[in-house]
């Protein structure tokens, strides 16, 4: 299989290092989800990994959730909530909308108040190896001290504050040395919850919470690292200058995939523009299929834009496949589907193209239909067609989603019920 790498700008053969492979995608921070955007990037990840399940490779999927960080909190301050409720409750409403979709859990879902003694054993050893400062109870990195900084944006460093800036970075912070220095350690401010460090009390920032957690689950060096292209930088950025510098392993990740940005009303889909399409609204005129279709219709590297019309075409495609796959043949010649099945595959070895997937997929479809209706045998035909929907994460004609979806993040959230200690 080969994906297109942000890192190189090139389409790469998928090369796992060990017998699974292993996947990190940047998950929720819980709060006003889940948006068609983050359908997107997680429907691209279920794909994915089901496809990679299909041709014989088992993964390892790692999801996080970002639990703490400055966007929950001042949520929680907006709405009068406690910062750890809200998070569950939205978690909760997360993990239903990625259960109604069909969409498979990862193996392991860590939030980043899981790890934060290891945390802040990572910052120390930034310190100590002269990459990071302490100033004012907080720890920074110095983003002077990796030459390498900026290979996978390709940003110079006059364009990379401003996008920093837009996206959480405090460039006037007197504690810093350098306005695009990042926070590994936040010290406590009046109000916030906080945990102990040898600085005083305080909270993770936002990048080292990815590097400790996929550390944990994966080792030092990541197969794929997906997430949105507004990840990109400065987060994935400033992981690789923690990672490498805490392993002494590069790369740290073998192949960055990073999804494009649903628009809608001309503009990214996004919690600050309050332009979102909720999952949970569409699904309640539109079925788990057709959303599914309405994804894949769209490649993961191409920005698109939310249309009622493109929706109401996948939901008719969805209702071709379910007549395809149940109606009854005849007893004449039976009808070849691998010719379908060998195309979808190699549609999805090339950088995962779902839109070609789809096209093979509905090919399939109508080469059922027609040779039903001319009396042919269409039973092994129609187990291909199964067999290639369930790699796009279709339920067809079953009465619910797959059990492993549901017990599988069933399992998860009874972690969310849980909140964690603080000081």
């Amino acid at each position: 299989m080969n994906l297109y790498n942000t890192e190189h700008e090139a389409l790469e053969p998928l090369r796992p290092t060990g017998r699974a492979v292993g996947l990190y995608v940047c998950g929720i921070t819980p709060y006003d989800t889940t948006h068609l955007g983050h359908a997107f990037t997680y429907a691209v990840a279920d794909v994915l990994v089901r496809h990679l399940e299909s041709q014989g490779l088992p993964v390892r999927y790692v999801q996080n959730v970002t639990d703490i960080d400055d966007d929950i909190l001042g949520k929680a301050a907006d709405v009068g909530e406690d910062w750890r409720a809200l998070g569950n409750r939205w978690t909760a409403h997360f993990i239903g909308d990625m259960q109604q979709l069909n969409i498979r859990p990862p193996d392991h879902y860590p939030r980043a108040t899981d790890v934060i003694p290891d945390i802040v054993t990572a910052a120390a050893a930034l310190v100590e190896r002269g990459l990071a400062y302490v100033s004012g109870g907080s720890v920074y990195y110095a983003v002077g001290a990796c030459p390498a900084f900026g290979r996978l944006s390709h940003l110079s460093r006059p364009e990379m504050l401003p996008v920093a800036n837009a996206r959480g970075n405090r460039p006037h912070d007197p504690r810093k040395r350098d306005p695009l220095d990042f926070v590994l350690w936040q010290a406590q401010a009046p109000g916030e919850p906080a945990w102990p460090s040898p600085w005083g009390p305080g909270r993770p920032g936002w990048h080292i919470e990815c590097s400790v957690m996929s550390a944990r689950y994966l080792g030092p060096t990541l197969d794929v690292h997906a997430g949105g292209t507004d990840l990109i930088f400065p987060h994935h950025e400033c992981e690789i200058a923690q990672s490498e510098a805490l392993t002494g392993r590069a790369p740290f990740v073998r192949c960055w995939l990073h999804t494009a940005m649903v628009e809608h009303d001309g503009a990214k889909m996004s919690k600050s523009l309050g332009n979102l399409i909720m999952v949970r609204d569409l699904l309640q005129r539109w079925s788990a299929d057709a959303l599914r279709l309405y994804l894949s219709r769209h490649h993961y590297r191409r920005p698109w834009s939310h249309d009622l019309d493109v929706l109401a075409q996948a939901d008719r495609l969805a209702a071709k496949l379910r007549t395809a796959v149940t109606l009854t043949g005849g007893s004449g010649n039976s009808l070849d589907g691998t010719g379908a099945e060998a195309g979808f595959t190699a549609a999805l070895n090339d950088d995962l193209n779902t839109p070609e997937a789809l096209s093979r997929l509905e090919g399939l479809a109508d080469a059922i239909l027609a040779a039903a209706q001319s009396g042919h045998d269409v039973g092994a035909a129609q187990a291909v067609l199964r067999r290639l929907a369930e790699v796009l994460g279709l339920v067809l004609d079953r009465a619910e989603v797959e059990a492993r979806v549901i017990e599988g993040w069933r399992a998860h959230l009874g972690r969310f019920t849980v909140t964690p200690a603080t000081r």
